[in-house]
This record gives C-alpha cells, structure tokens and sequence, in this order.
C-alpha cells in the first residue's frame, strides 16, 4: 500500500476505534485498498494505510463519514511521509502572539495595528505595505519595548517536542518569518531551531525610527527559503515540511511535500494541501508517522 492516513484528535477530544473504522469503511467504499488500523497514541492518533486511491480523494471520504468530528486528517504518499527539513513560520504559528501587534500595544493602538494584521495575513492587503504601515506607527519607541514584549512571548503547545524530535531524528528545521529577527532569534535559541530568517527593525540612538530595513521577507521570500535549505541540505522537495498560518505562508506550503495550514486563516486553509485545525503541532509528528514514545521532550 503505498499511501496512509492519519487521523489526530486534539487534546480535548478522544478517537475511538468506531471512527476509525467507520473512515476505513469509506476507503474501502471507494475501491481502495485498506490496510489495518495502527495506533501511533491510543486514543488520539491513528494510521490508516490505503492503496489505489489517491490522497486527496481518501482525505475527502474520510473527511465526509466523519463529518462534523473535531479531528485533523492527512493524507499522504507513504514513502515520503518521514521529513527531513522543516520550515516553520513564527507568530501564531510556532509561538501564539502576533508580536508587532503586542509593540502596537506600547504606543496604544494595539487594535488598530492588529486589524492591518489580519488583513495582510488573510491576503487583502499587501503584505510589505503592511509591514511598513504598522511599522511606522511605532516611531519613537524606546528599543527596551522589544525586552518588554518577548516577555509575553509563549510556545505553542507542541512547538518544542516538534522541533526536538525532528532534530533528534536528523532534520533540519529553520524558522523563517515575516516578523522580525530581534524575535526570531530568540525564538531559535528558545527551541532550538538550526536557523532563522527575519526582517529587521531599524534602530537609532536607542529607539526606533518607524521603518523597515529592506528587502523584506515577504511571501515569495519564504518560498525561496524553503527552496534554499532544501538545495543546501540536499534534501528533495518531497522531503520538506512546510507550517504557517497567513497568506504569506501559502506559496511555501503548496512548494513544500507537506505543506500544513495550522489553525489557518480560511483563504489559507482552503488552498494547502494538508491543515491542522484542531489539534496542536504534535500533529505535525503524527503525521509523519512518529509514535507518542518516540517524541523528545
């Protein structure tokens, strides 16, 4: 059988062995051939191996019988599931804050700031545009206020046992964000990423100007990443696993073997070819095939 499904409930939830067969159950409705259940967690992940259907289809049916259960499902080529490199983008992806909306806050317009954010991460803006606009409206802000905001930096939940696993087990992971590296290397240095990629706020005796210090990484720049670690570690593009949440993520995700749209915006989730709407990133592991005892940290 050369292709699988996984299906991960969250924390909240619980997978049963009845769901699980009534999602075999459409594979085989299809004409596919379908192999055993294998548990990677009880109750909360599970491998559905299948042949004779492509992933996209088996991903549909089993979305379909189990229609309206908290569940993420994956679909993929079997042979290819295990990553070797993993691109990751930053804010409400790898940690669960926006944190130039969180620097908006120091000059009180946090709200406003947040809305330009939004809208460039749901794709209705542009997003270098948006970077700048935000950007500006932090001129003459004191460089402490980078200090004071990483302070309410936390983890989402699975972040590190994903990046401690990958790395345990060979893979590069790089972090590449639209956000800025004053984060972003604290963010590696936090989990351990291999490398980190981020724009840059200008800075003049000892507070910020309101600009940008171009170029900046935008949505073709991370594409351009992924592509670069990946022809560096010599790693195919099959390989390659892709996390984001914005717009911006998109082009990555859909060049990437694993391209996953993580609690996604809709326009975002709607186009990847993988999404994880429920559970957190240990997802991401389980959808490699790793089991629950072979995650690190």
């Amino acid at each position: 059988m050369n292709a699988v499904a996984t299906l991960i409930a969250p924390r909240s939830a619980v997978l049963d062995e009845s769901a699980v067969l009534s999602a075999r159950a459409a594979l085989v409705a299809l004409g596919a051939d379908a192999g055993q259940p294998d548990w990677l967690a009880p109750g909360t992940a599970c491998d559905l191996p299948f042949g004779n259907l492509a992933p996209e289809q088996a991903e549909a049916a089993i979305r379909h019988a189990l229609s309206g259960a908290a569940l993420d499902i994956v679909a993929q080529p079997a042979v290819t599931r295990r990553k070797r490199l993993l691109v990751a983008d930053m804010e409400s992806t790898i940690i669960e804050q926006e944190l130039l909306d969180e620097l908006g806050d120091c000059v009180g317009l946090k709200d406003h700031i947040a809305a330009i954010t939004a809208r460039a991460m749901n794709g209705e803006i542009d997003f270098k545009d948006a970077v700048r606009e935000r950007v500006a409206l932090l001129k003459g802000l004191d460089e402490s206020v980078i200090d004071t905001v990483w302070k309410r930096a936390t983890l989402m939940p699975g972040a590190a046992k994903l990046v401690a696993t990958m790395r345990a087990n060979g893979a590069v992971c790089a972090l590449v964000s639209g956000g800025f590296r004053c984060f972003t290397s604290r963010v590696r240095a936090w989990i351990g990423f291999d490398d980190d990629q981020g724009n840059g706020l200008e800075i003049a005796g000892g507070v910020l100007t309101g600009r940008v210090i171009e170029p900046i990484l935008d949505k073709d720049s991370k594409l351009e990443a992924l592509l670069a670690y990946a022809g560096e570690h010599r790693v195919p593009v099959a390989e390659t696993m892709a996390v984001g949440d914005g717009a911006n993520d998109l082009p990555m995700l859909l060049a990437a073997g694993l391209g996953v749209a993580y609690h996604a915006k809709p326009a975002v989730a709607a186009e990847a070819r993988a999404r994880v709407d429920h559970g957190d990133l240990t997802a991401l592991l389980f959808a490699q095939g790793y089991r629950i005892d072979q995650f690190v940290g």
